[in-house]
């Protein structure tokens, strides 16, 4: 067995570029440790990560997660939906990286399903610009963010005060 290695932050960007070819940030091994995809290791005040846990992240997440679920779930299963090409900067764009919050979800799904695009899984399309949707959940707000962007109006509610930011109260949408 190979000794672990214990990498910063900007050492396990570097590394993971290289290992799985694409280009990984200082910011997306940020995200992997914040969410607890890999752990966090304290070294004389400073933040590392095992290589070899990175390496069993990027093991079990590269191309493997699309043939297990096909397995389970076969033809049911809408793989362009898992949106797992962007990367987490991608998927945080402009207002939704203000905080974290676990139980948000990606702009890009939102964007899916209002958006006037049809495919093979989307029939038809409900929204058009100038309509109103609402979204009785709201939580952190991203289904407003992209309906204004979409030029689509948009009312949301939600019942937890933690989840709801203070500016959407001022934001002229």
């Amino acid at each position: 067995m190979l000794t672990d290695k214990l990498l910063t932050i900007k050492e396990a960007s570097e590394w993971a570029t290289r290992h799985i070819g694409k280009n990984v940030t200082t910011s997306n091994i940020a995200y992997l440790i914040q969410y607890g995809r890999i752990k966090k290791i304290n070294n004389n005040g400073s933040t590392h990560i095992s290589q070899n846990d990175l390496s069993q992240y990027y093991k079990s997440y590269c191309n493997s997660r699309e043939i297990n679920y096909k397995e389970q779930i076969r033809s049911d299963l809408n793989w362009a939906l898992s949106f797992e090409q962007y990367k987490e900067a991608e998927t945080t764009k402009h207002v939704h990286r203000l905080h974290p919050y676990k139980g948000k979800f990606i702009p890009q799904l939102v964007e899916y399903f209002l958006d006037a695009h049809t495919d093979n899984f989307k029939k038809e399309t409900y929204f058009n610009v100038g309509d109103i949707v609402l979204d009785p959940f709201s939580g952190s707000g991203t289904t407003m963010v992209q309906a204004c962007e979409l030029g689509i109006h948009a009312l949301g509610i939600d019942v937890s005060a933690k989840h709801r930011l203070p500016f959407y109260k001022k934001m002229n949408f």
